[in-house]
């Protein structure tokens, strides 16, 4: 299997292992930065040269030989189960991509034959029931990530601890994994940590949200989309993400986490 979703700096100062709707675009950007003193011009998704990645075929090598090795600080991020899905639900659901059309090309109208899952014009500001199609999405979710019908998990709303697992299986152990709610907290103890070509100042860096402007704005407070049955959704999607980062299941409306990661406790539970 490899590092899927990892990224080193060419420098090899730092390892990163993505996890999508938690930040990426911007510490893909600062791990740019860190090694060449300007930013990525573009989606750093889209870069195909100054970052290697585990996509780029010349990249493995030296990925997999610098993480086996721990020859670099390794670190990921994650964010609260409750607003991530949120967020990959308006990104990817109901939003019109980089493309100019809708994710995955069929994906959404699938959706809506057979969740009956709305999503709004291809303007982005159609209005409609977010709330009841949010629910709808969830079911989807949980569908395709417990049984793979009707299709293959996606990325976006797979499990947190699903990405993570993968680093630590083949070899791979973190030195930090921080929370998107406490991100400068999290990317600065990480900058300490090592020594880079270029200084990063966390206060001048803006924030690269690559899916903002893709889909409409949320019109109601987080916890105004999830009723006990899509709490119970989330939780039997997300029960280990809750569990391991310390987020409130309870309280939707608490983005923060209660309590200190435990990297001891991450890699003895996802190490299997």
């Amino acid at each position: 299997m490899g590092f899927p979703g990892v990224w080193m700096t060419e420098s090899e100062s730092m390892v990163y292992r993505v996890v999508p709707k938690c930040a990426c675009s911007t510490i893909g950007q600062i791990l740019y930065y860190s090694d060449h003193g300007a930013f990525f011009d573009g989606d750093i998704h889209d870069a195909t040269h100054g970052l290697h990645k585990w996509a780029r075929e010349d990249s493995q090598d030296l990925i997999e030989a610098n993480i086996r090795a721990h020859a670099s600080f390794a670190f990921t991020c994650v964010r609260n189960p409750y607003t991530r899905i949120l967020s990959s639900f308006f990104d990817k659901i109901c939003g019109i991509q980089r493309n100019g059309r809708r994710y995955r090309g069929n994906f959404v109208p699938m959706l809506t034959q057979k969740y009956g899952i709305e999503v709004g014009g291809d303007d982005g500001k159609e209005d409609f029931d977010q709330i009841q199609s949010f629910r709808r999405f969830l079911l989807f979710a949980r569908d395709s990530i417990r049984w793979r019908k009707p299709m293959e998990p996606d990325i976006h709303w797979s499990a947190m601890s699903g990405h993570i697992s993968t680093f630590i299986v083949n070899g791979g152990r973190y030195d930090r994994i921080f929370w998107t709610e406490k991100f400068d907290e999290g990317m600065q103890a990480v900058l300490d940590a090592v020594e880079l070509p270029h200084a990063v100042d966390l206060a001048a860096i803006p924030r690269f949200n690559e899916s903002e402007g893709h889909g409409p704005k949320r019109a109601h407070p987080v916890e105004d989309y999830f009723d006990d049955l899509s709490m119970h959704l989330v939780y039997e999607i997300y029960k280990r993400d809750f569990q391991l980062f310390k987020y409130d299941f309870d309280n939707p409306a608490n983005k923060l986490p209660t309590g200190e990661i435990d990297l001891d406790e991450v890699h003895a539970k996802l190490g299997d």
